[in-house]
């Protein structure tokens, strides 16, 4: 059990009509702050997204504050711990979309993809079929390296360096697609959502996202058909499936993802470089 000096870890969005957001961002701030709670949260005229840490009791009344705004009183939350702040300053940002693919068609609150929670997945995944027998095709919203750290086994991973490249590099596989069941999901459920309104947009007839992520599936499963960790944008780098903290870190001075093994290297220096940076050096 997590002890009253353990840091909750919480991270939630949700889309939703949120036209008030220039009114709003200094309450959030002002509370934040009163709670000594410490991560960023984005508000959006789309929505809220949200990763913040404290102790136990802030948390709770932060939560509690912000669903008593009745947009935001079913908000899923997914939560982790770590014995140490995982954050060092607490932002409150004002952006056109809080995760940006450039598609202003794509307006969650008006329909959602259809969701398929963690256990019914891993049900599938162990069949090798989705309930009406068909196939079922898992597909990585992520950058590719968030993906290198961990993913779902054969799974699609098309090493997108941003979310909006996403629309142009699904559209080759629709047709490759066609009969089969396509899961997208991605670290808390975000990029996911948007990922399939997309595609049911465009035409693909049976896609689901992963209800809460790949968090969410840890929290509920486990690891099962998963291989590895999952990259989280904080000091911890990445979880494993128990949702502890791993050895695995990320280069400040290139953002590189580096392994345990890769820090064993000479190039491997806290804060400066890594063996990625002396690559990207070596061929200019």
């Amino acid at each position: 059990m997590p002890s009253s000096n353990t840091y909750v870890n919480i991270a939630a969005y949700k889309f939703i009509t949120f036209n008030d957001t220039v009114e709003k961002r200094p309450q959030f701030s002002a509370l934040c702050e009163e709670l000594g709670l410490k991560g960023t949260i984005l508000l959006s005229p789309e929505g809220i997204n949200l990763f913040l840490a404290g102790l136990r009791e802030p948390i709770d009344r932060f939560l509690a504050w912000l669903r008593a705004d009745e947009r935001f009183a079913d908000i899923e939350v997914k939560q982790s711990y770590s014995d140490r702040q995982p954050f060092t300053k607490m932002l409150v940002k004002l952006k056109r979309e809080i995760i940006t693919m450039k598609n202003p068609l794509i307006k969650p609150e008006e329909g959602r993809a259809p969701a398929v929670d963690a256990k019914t997945l891993k049900r599938w995944l162990d069949q090798g079929h989705d309930d009406a027998g068909k196939p079922v095709v898992m597909m990585d919203t992520r950058n590719a390296f968030e993906v290198d750290v961990g993913t779902f086994t054969n799974t699609i991973d098309y090493r997108i360096e941003k979310f909006s490249e996403f629309p142009e590099v699904v559209a080759r596989d629709k047709e490759e697609l066609s009969g089969k069941t396509v899961v997208t999901f991605c670290t808390g459920g975000i990029r996911c959502e948007k990922a399939a309104i997309h595609m049911q947009n465009v035409g693909f007839d049976s896609v689901y996202q992963l209800e809460g992520g790949i968090l969410k599936y840890f929290e509920e499963v486990g690891g099962a058909h998963y291989t590895g960790d999952c990259f989280v944008f904080d000091y911890r780098t990445a979880l494993n499936p128990q949702l502890e903290a791993t050895d695995t870190k990320q280069c400040f001075a290139c953002r590189a993802v580096v392994t345990p093994r890769e820090q064993l290297s000479p190039h491997y220096v806290p804060g400066k470089s890594c063996p990625h940076c002396r690559k990207e050096t070596a061929s200019e």
